[in-house]
């Protein structure tokens, strides 16, 4: 799974090889803390333009989709599974019109191990940017504000990551996120498999280490967090 995650950087160089056409203007701070229901920056292409504008634009973590009569149902939909993202209403719809791209520094999982589970940073070694495939979706509110929100695709663990959590991120390169992206296919599904069958390569690169404890608590946020101990 993926429950917590670190963007060390924001705006254009954030994602600088996806060729993002509009930076909004309010997207968070950086954060090396992310937990669900915050806002972080998402990829998205509108369809609604000609040719299509891919934009960089805050979201809230926790996917909420259009019938849902509140905001506490993206509290549980954080992630989708990618086995069954085509199945469940809350995903289903965006996985096949509203994929997005999330790009990070990097995220933190917890391994059980003799003395209590340990928490890891996981990160490109490189340092460039880690890239998870998305959804999106917009809300309403009951003050008819919109609400653009979004969740993180999951897959089985395999090679090293496997010994951490038997659940990672679906993991993209900047070619299948130009996929992901595309709002003209009309197989998803053919997409997603792609990603899914490369998703190991992708996290050969990714270093990782044990990080301090404080991390567990969501309002701690410095760039402390991501240091070895």
């Amino acid at each position: 799974m993926c429950g917590r995650f670190v963007v060390a950087r924001v705006g254009s160089e954030l994602v600088s090889e996806l060729s993002v056409d509009l930076v909004s203007d309010d997207l968070p701070q950086p954060s090396f803390n992310i937990a669900p229901t915050a806002l972080a920056a998402i990829v998205l292409d509108s369809a609604k333009s000609d040719p299509p504008t891919r934009r960089l634009e805050p979201a809230r973590w926790g996917l909420v989709p259009g019938w849902a009569k509140d905001l506490s149902v993206g509290a549980r939909a954080f992630n989708a599974r990618s086995e069954t993202v085509a199945e469940k209403r809350t995903f289903a719809p965006a996985f096949a019109k509203r994929r997005a791209v999330v790009p990070a520094t990097g995220y933190y999982e917890w391994k059980v191990t003799d003395d209590g589970k340990l928490p890891l940073f996981i990160h490109p070694a490189g340092g460039e940017p880690m890239l998870f495939a998305g959804l999106y979706e917009w809300w309403k509110d009951p003050q008819d504000a919109w609400v653009l929100s979004f969740t993180i695709l999951t897959r089985d663990a395999v090679g090293d990551l496997g010994s951490i959590h038997h659940r990672m991120p679906v993991f993209l390169d900047s070619d299948h996120a130009d996929a992901w992206l595309d709002t003209d296919i009309d197989a998803p599904h053919d997409v997603l498999e792609a990603a899914l069958d490369d998703a190991p390569r992708v996290a050969e690169s990714f270093a990782w280490h044990e990080v301090d404890r404080a991390v567990g608590n969501v309002r701690n946020d410095s760039p402390d967090l991501i240091e070895p101990v």
